[in-house]
């Protein structure tokens, strides 16, 4: 039986830890994974694209129609408690760790029934922890990943708690000893099962339009951020298997990712089987974002 850490957290207005932590088990989250989360890397204290990732909760909670229960202030005052206390728990001081924030809202506690209840009142849970960034071996070699046809629900968009499709995805690439599983729907690029997938050719950086088939967000806006400094074309359209499979690069980008070259993909190499020339100026790029949040100068810009 699995142990939960004594980590921070919050959950409906109380300051806690995990082993403290309770919820209904009506609580349509556990019911029916009815409910959005967010996860915020925070470096050295400082909390990554946290306006974006607020308005990304904002945009899920919508689409759910769930009323967010709190403001951006509110959020922010609780994330910088759960920070502190993580901190003081493990002994180091809030500049001298990397974690990560996760928020999660559910609709709240009712009888069992599919239709929206409208008298009930969010469940609302933060916690944090420590963060594993990539490591320097992941990003001077790059990753293995497998391929698989996309068989999630078509709402990929919502950043919902309903991950069972995710998690088998992932499942894949896992049994295989692969880092990510890239999705294909259709016959055409959709993205990894907890990541964005970017394709290059040509000097190029290609990802699929923002629609309702892909989690676009905080990575999407900043990797276009940084193609536009680092003066490389980027675009997003339809991307076919067969421009994948024949890529002079393929890059993975996620919160905990932030990003990672794909080196070969169902064993067979991706270009040349080594980190490309754009990867690198993606993560020279993505380092120097991460430097700036660390001096506290990431201000609002998937």
């Amino acid at each position: 039986m699995t142990t939960l850490p004594k980590l921070p957290c919050y959950l409906n207005g109380d300051f806690t830890d995990l082993t403290q932590a309770k919820i209904s088990v009506m609580d349509r989250g556990f019911i029916f994974g009815d409910g959005v989360y967010e996860v915020v890397p925070t470096y050295d204290g400082n909390m990554f694209r946290f306006e974006e990732h607020m308005a990304r909760l904002e945009r899920s909670l919508a689409e759910v129609r769930i009323v967010n229960p709190m403001t951006r202030g509110e959020w922010r005052a609780v994330a910088h408690q759960l920070i502190a206390d993580y901190a003081q728990s493990a002994g180091v001081a809030p500049l001298a760790c990397d974690q990560l924030i996760y928020i999660q809202v559910t609709r709240g506690v009712a009888m069992r029934d599919h239709v929206m209840p409208t008298d009930v009142s969010p469940t609302v849970f933060v916690m944090t922890d420590a963060m594993t960034r990539p490591s320097a071996a992941q990003r001077a070699q790059g990753v293995a990943c497998v391929s698989a046809d996309d068989f999630r629900w078509e709402k990929a968009h919502i950043k919902s708690v309903s991950l069972l499709g995710s998690v088998l995805a992932r499942q894949i690439s896992f049994d295989a000893g692969a880092v990510e599983t890239v999705m294909f729907r259709h016959g055409f690029l959709s993205e990894a099962s907890a990541s964005n997938v970017w394709v290059v050719k040509r000097g190029t950086v290609f990802g699929p339009p923002k629609d309702n088939l892909v989690l676009a967000g905080i990575r999407y806006g900043l990797i276009e951020e940084i193609c536009r400094a680092q003066g490389v074309d980027f675009e997003l359209r339809r991307i076919p298997r067969q421009e994948v499979l024949d890529a002079d690069e393929l890059i993975l980008s996620s919160a905990t990712k932030e990003v990672l070259a794909v080196t070969t993909l169902d064993g067979n190499p991706v270009g040349s089987g080594q980190p490309g020339p754009v990867f690198a100026r993606l993560l020279s790029g993505y380092q120097a974002a991460i430097e700036q949040a660390k001096a506290g100068q990431n201000q609002p810009g998937r």
